[in-house]
C-alpha cells in the first residue's frame, strides 16, 4: 500500500487512518497530563528538588524538541508510516521504563526515550491526517485530531488523581503500554510499508547532519539555563555562557541552512510564506503562555489550597473538555472563514482566562478557578485547529512532515520555555529550601504564601505572553490560500 496522495487523490480508508492517528495524539497529552497531576505527589516519594521536578517534563520536552525537525525531513523522505510505528513502539516502551524507575535520575532518563517516541509520533501524525484529506475536509479533519489531543488531556488529569490515589504514581505510565500495543497492532495492518515519500530536497541527499547538531546545541544551551537559572542565578557565568552558546549556535544554523545542499529547513517559508512564518509565531507564543498552567496551577490547588490530588484532577478537567467539544467546530468553521479571525479571538480569551487564574489566591472556593480554566479551553479551541489548518495548507505535499515537526517544535519549545519562564516566576519568592517547605505547606504559611504570589505573577507574564499571540495572528493574510501540489 502506498502513502495516501493529498487533496487530488484522497486516501480511501482517510477516515480509518484519521482515528489510528488520533488515538496516537491522544496518547502523548494524557501521559503529560497525569503527570502534571501526580508530580506533587511524586517529588517527596522520588527525592525530587523543585527543578528535577521541573525537568521530569522539561526532558520530555527538550528531547521532542531536537528530534522533530530532522525526524520530520526524514519522515518526509522515507515515508511517514514507518516513523509513525517506531514512535509508538519507543514511547510505549519508556512508559514502562518510568514506572520502574527507582528515583529522579532514572525517572527523567525514562521521559527522554518517552520524548524520543514522542518527537516521531508528532512529526507524523499530522502529515499523515493533512495528507490522506482533500482540501475541502482538512480543517474538519485537522479539528477532529486536535479534539483527540484534547480527551488525552481531559482524560489525564481525573484519571491521574485516581490512580495516584488508589494505585500508586508507576500507574501513570503503565496505562500507556495497552494504548500503545494496539496502536501498533492497528497500524501495522493500515499503515503504508514502504513506498517513501518524494522528496523536497535533491534526489539522494541525506540528513543534514551539521545542521542537524547545531540546531541541537541551540536548542539544548537555551533550555537547560532557562530551567536551571533559579538555581544557578541569572548572572551565574554558566548561564550567560550558555545563553550566548545557545545564539551563535542558531546563527551557525541558520547560515549553515542557506548553503546546505538538503537543509533541515527550507528558510523561504520563513521569508517569503507569511502565513507560515506567522502562524507559527503564534503558536510559540500560544504554548510558552499556556503549557505552565496545568503543572503550577496543580501545585497551587495540592500545596497551597490543600485539595487532594482526585479532586484538583477534576478541576483541572475544564481546560481540556472545553478544548476537546469545540475544536471540531472550530476546524469546520476554518474551511469556511479562514484561521485569522478565529485564532486571534482565540489569543484573547487565552489572555483574559489566565488574568483570571492570576487572582486564584483572592477568591474563595474552585469555581473561579474552574470558570478561568474552562474560558483558557474555549481559547485554546478557537485557536488551535484553524491554527494548524492553515499552516499545514500553506506547504505542498512534500514538505507535509517538515512543515509538521516545525510546528511541532514551536509547540514544544514553548511548552519548555513556558515550564521554564513561568515555573521560574512561581518558584522565585520560595527562597534557598522553599520548595522543601511547600511540600509541607501545614507548617510553613510563609512558603505557601510566597508560592501563590509567584503564581499569580506567572499566570500575569501568561496573559501578556497571549496578547503578543493575538498580534502574531492578525499579522497572518486575511485569507488562507490552498497550496501548490508538490
Amino acid at each position: 500500500m502506498g502513502e495516501p496522495e493529498g487533496a487530488e487523490q484522497p486516501f480511501p480508508r482517510r477516515w480509518e487512518l484519521l482515528a489510528l492517528a488520533s488515538v496516537g495524539a491522544f496518547m502523548t497529552p494524557l501521559d503529560s497530563s497525569i503527570v502534571s497531576v501526580a508530580l506533587p505527589r511524586m517529588g517527596p516519594l522520588l527525592h525530587l528538588s523543585y527543578a528535577a521536578s521541573l525537568w521530569v517534563q522539561a526532558a520530555y520536552l527538550l528531547t521532542i524538541a531536537v528530534l522533530l525537525i530532522p525526524l520530520g525531513r526524514l519522515a518526509d523522505r522515507r515515508g511517514r508510516g514507518p516513523f509513525y510505528l517506531g514512535g509508538t513502539a519507543c514511547f510505549t516502551a519508556g512508559s514502562l521504563a518510568a514506572a520502574l524507575s527507582f528515583n529522579g535520575a532514572s525517572l527523567i532518563l525514562a521521559r527522554v526515550v518517552q520524548g524520543v517516541g514522542g518527537a516521531l509520533l508528532f512529526a507524523t501524525s499530522t502529515a499523515l491526517v493533512t495528507a490522506a484529506f482533500p482540501v475541502r475536509e482538512r480543517g474538519k479533519a485537522l479539528g477532529l485530531n486536535v479534539m483527540a489531543t484534547y480527551l488525552g488531556l481531559s482524560v489525564g488529569p481525573p484519571l491521574g488523581g485516581f490512580l495516584v490515589d488508589r494505585l500508586g504514581w508507576p500507574f501513570i505510565f503503565l496505562v500507556n503500554l495497552p494504548i500503545g500495543l494496539v496502536v501498533l497492532a492497528w497500524g501495522w495492518r493500515l499503515l503504508p510499508q514502504a513506498s517513501p515519500a518524494r522528496s523536497s530536497g535533491p534526489s539522494g541527499k541525506g540528513l543534514d547532519l551539521p545542521g542537524t547538531a547545531l540546531l541541537g546545541v541551540a536548542l539544548v544551551a537555551l533550555l537547560v539555563p532557562l530551567t536551571f537559572a533559579e538555581s544557578w542565578g541569572w548572572r551565574a557565568p554558566r548561564t550567560w555562557g550558555l545563553l550566548g552558546l545557545s545564539l551563535l549556535a542558531l546563527v551557525a544554523f541558520l547560515r549553515r541552512e542557506g548553503r546546505a545542499q538538503a537543509p533541515l529547513v527550507d528558510l523561504d517559508l520563513l521569508r517569503h510564506n507569511r502565513l507560515f512564518a506567522a502562524a507559527n509565531i503564534a503558536a510559540l507564543l500560544n504554548y510558552m503562555a499556556l503549557f505552565g498552567i496545568a503543572i503550577l496551577t496543580a501545585i497551587e490547588l495540592q500545596l497551597v489550597e490543600g485539595v487532594t490530588a482526585r479532586v484538583t484532577g477534576w478541576v483541572m478537567l475544564a481546560q481540556p473538555v472545553m478544548q476537546a467539544l469545540l475544536s471540531p467546530l472550530a476546524g469546520r468553521l476554518s474551511d469556511r472563514l479562514g484561521s485569522r479571525l478565529l485564532s486571534t479571538a482565540g489569543m484573547l480569551l487565552t489572555a483574559a482566562g489566565m488574568g483570571l487564574l492570576a487572582r486564584v489566591g483572592s477568591q474563595p472556593g474552585l469555581g473561579p478557578v474552574v470558570g478561568a480554566l474552562a474560558l483558557v479551553g474555549l481559547g485554546m479551541a478557537a485557536f488551535s485547529s484553524p491554527n494548524t489548518s492553515a499552516i499545514m495548507g500553506s506547504v505542498s505535499r512534500d514538505q507535509l512532515s517538515m512543515a509538521s515537526a516545525f510546528l511541532s517544535t514551536m509547540r514544544v519549545m514553548g511548552q519548555a520555555l513556558s515550564v521554564a519562564l513561568l515555573g521560574g516566576i512561581a518558584a522565585s519568592r520560595l527562597g534557598p529550601g522553599g520548595w522543601r517547605l511547600l511540600l509541607h505547606a501545614g507548617r510553613s504559611p510563609a512558603a505557601a504564601d510566597a508560592f501563590a504570589r509567584g503564581y499569580s505573577a506567572a499566570m500575569v507574564t501568561g496573559a501578556g505572553l497571549a496578547l503578543l499571540g493575538a498580534w502574531a495572528s492578525l499579522a497572518r493574510p486575511a485569507g488562507d490560500p490552498v497550496p501548490p501540489r508538490a
